[in-house]
């Protein structure tokens, strides 16, 4: 099986259902372990902290590109020298496969 860095997100119009907390915290091993599940396991949530502005938003920068590659964004909070991101599939309304597919990316570039 295809570990979830490598794999690509599928576009996702809703009509499916959401992760139910129990599938969302098996992919959770996938993924660093600051990573955490919000709201019952809708949401999925790391901050990254920076040593400056610049390096911050290098990392945001990174952050949208790989967004953009895959056609699946989070929200980000940003200030001088710390990132929050959230993520979730906005179209059903929870969690889905993409988005632990697009945190494992993120991971790969801090």
């Amino acid at each position: 099986m295809a570990k979830l860095s490598e794999k690509r997100c599928i576009p996702c119009e809703g009509g499916v259902e959401p992760l139910t907390q129990a599938e969302a915290e098996k992919l959770m091993p996938e993924l660093n372990e600051e990573w955490q599940l919000v709201d019952g396991g809708g949401l999925l949530a790391r901050s990254f902290e920076f040593p400056n502005f610049k390096k911050t938003m290098e990392f945001v920068n990174k952050v949208a590109a790989i967004a953009e590659e895959e056609q699946h964004h989070p929200d980000m909070t940003v200030s001088y020298d710390n990132v929050g991101i959230e993520l979730m599939t906005h179209a059903i309304g929870g969690l889905s496969e993409n988005d632990f597919i697009l945190a494992a990316k993120i991971d790969e570039i801090k």
